[in-house]
């Protein structure tokens, strides 16, 4: 029977529950353990699908196809163990089952509470399709005292209740602040915070305690003695030079001890943790190291691209250099020469992005990326602006753009109105209809070309690969395109839809209509991304 541990925050947000709780997984998982994540968020958006990155960060795509929060990217890259629409549950999307219940009259005339029925639905999310797992591990989003989080609190409340007695463990993540004037850490905000948790009825059994420093044995006994927590279960949470430098720091300061403790188990095997010992040594100690410009839309917040720059750290990895990020907002180059901004970078990089704004700038980027043979990488997005660049520039459609920015004599991308799913069922799309869960998302298969760059990198002329966009570069421009140079290198598997492009005779330009971030591990870099930082690296040493 599975095990769940619970996994709470409390003073401020961002403090990093999501990374603990995917280095506590992976921790459990070095013991020989199976190991499940899940993540509650108590916004009242049915997924992030619609919020913008600036709002919530990166929506991460799984295979079934599901837009969900971006822990899900820390669960996957530390875990292996690829998620799925079933670990990612907001309360938008509880309520949205619970209203159609209700409107179908499932309740049988009775009056809808948030208890029992919200925290039912909550509780049913948590132990559903467990049997296969040790432990469940489930992070609830957000700080302990949030009002839209008290439903979730209520339902693992009840949960500590109801499971057999020590099948569920409870940790509380909260902030130790140094206050430089005092010259000492602060205690009290995370007694309130644990003071909080407990009048809604819950004590933490082990605190993970983030820090910059230090904790003295004084103020490890008074967090130990006021939050009604053993002293061995305070585990400091430094602050790390790598994020995959965590589970090693975890399991050396105890935290997975202490949860095999708290459940009373004993005997269990030793920690093999040698994989992350191996990435560090890495990281710490690379051969060489590669500038990559990333030209995009939302580089104020890094957190938009979270996926993708641990892909290029993994492509780092794997060639055993640093990765440095120039990250340049792409409204720069309408109005100014890409060339300062550029010249001295190893590799040039646009990802995903909507709308019109910057969509120039991308173009200019790709225009510079290839005219002066800078290996390029185009993801969703930046491969659509390299199209619409090469039509222009290359083949001579002067006019060619997307009609995604407006109404347009040259389609060379356009609205995705209907695609083949797996299995030969059709999806079928609006301009003017809804916008959350429309897109062509989740893993779809794809075709390479025998002798292609990209069939090469991959190995294989057959990939599956995660989408999430509404526009599709048109294949009626095909021809056109191809002759001036440009190649469509990869289509869905009944030849309508391109999925790639590259240059065959630049060093490296290669464009993909999907996100290959979303797969990347670092124990298993992407392919594309390896051989790009392979040739940034190669770029790096001609210049």
């Amino acid at each position: 029977m599975a095990r769940y541990i619970f996994i709470t925050g409390g003073v401020v947000s961002s403090l990093g529950k999501g990374l603990a709780s995917a280095a506590l997984g992976a921790a459990l998982q070095a013991r020989g353990y199976k190991v499940r994540l899940r993540k509650l968020d108590p916004y009242l958006n049915v997924d992030p699908g619609t919020m913008s990155p600036y709002q919530h960060g990166e929506c991460y795509v799984t295979d079934d196809g599901a837009e969900t929060d971006l822990d899900l990217g820390h669960y996957e890259r530390f875990t292996g163990r690829p998620a799925n629409k079933q670990d990612n549950i907001t309360t938008g999307r509880i309520y949205q089952e619970i209203i159609a219940k209700e409107r179908r009259g499932d309740y049988l005339g009775g009056t809808v509470q948030v208890i029992p029925h919200v925290t039912d639905a909550i509780k049913n999310f948590v132990l559903e399709g467990n049997e296969d797992y040790d432990f469940v591990l489930c992070e609830i989003g957000g700080t302990v005292g949030d009002i839209e989080g008290l439903p979730f609190f209520e339902a693992i409340r009840q949960l500590g209740n109801e499971l057999p007695r020590g099948q569920a463990v409870y940790i509380h993540l909260t902030l130790l602040p140094y206050i430089p004037s005092a010259g000492e850490m602060k205690t009290k905000p995370t007694q309130h915070s644990v003071k909080e948790l407990r009048s809604i009825g819950i004590q933490p059994d082990i605190l993970l305690v983030r820090c910059d420093r230090k904790i003295p044995e004084t103020e490890r006994r008074k967090l130990s003695l006021f939050c009604n927590v053993r002293e061995q279960a305070v585990i400091p949470a430094y602050d790390a030079r790598s994020i995959y430098e965590v589970p090693l720091a975890y399991h050396a300061e105890g935290l997975d001890t202490q949860v095999l403790e708290a459940f009373g188990i004993t005997g269990a095997p030793a920690a093999d943790l040698s994989r992350w010992v191996k990435i560090n040594e890495i990281l710490q100690n690379p051969e060489g190291e590669v500038t990559i410009a990333v030209v995009g839309k939302y580089t104020v917040l890094k957190d938009a691209y979270k996926s993708l720059i641990e892909a290029l750290v993994h492509g780092g990895i794997a060639n055993k250099v640093k990765v440095n990020l120039e990250w340049i907002e792409s409204e720069v180059f309408e109005k100014e020469d890409p060339a300062p901004y550029l010249e001295n970078v190893n590799g040039i990089l646009v990802p995903g992005g909507f709308g019109e704004r910057g969509s120039e700038g991308k173009i200019a980027a790709a225009k510079y990326a290839r005219e002066n043979k800078i290996p390029y990488f185009g993801i969703c997005f930046g491969m659509q602006m390299a199209v619409v660049e090469a039509a222009r520039n290359m083949a001579g459609i002067k006019d060619a753009s997307s009609t995604e920015f407006g109404p347009t004599d040259v389609p060379v991308v356009g609205l995705m109105t209907e695609w083949e799913k797996e299995g030969g069922n059709k999806e079928t799309r609006r301009a003017d209809g809804d916008l959350g869960g429309t897109m062509r998302l989740g893993a779809y298969n794809a075709v390479l070309a025998q002798g292609s760059r990209i069939a090469d990198i991959y190995g294989s002329t057959e990939i599956s690969e995660r989408h999430r966009h509404r526009y599709e570069v048109n294949i009626g421009f095909r021809k056109q395109l191809e002759d001036a140079g440009l190649q469509f290198a990869g289509t869905s598997p009944d030849g309508v839809l391109p999925e790639t492009v590259e240059i065959a005779d630049h060093p490296w330009f290669i464009g993909v209509q999907y996100h290959p971030e979303l797969k990347s591990r670092p124990f298993e870099p992407h392919p594309l991304f390896a051989s790009f930082i392979a040739a940034a690296r190669d770029y790096s040493r001609l210049v």
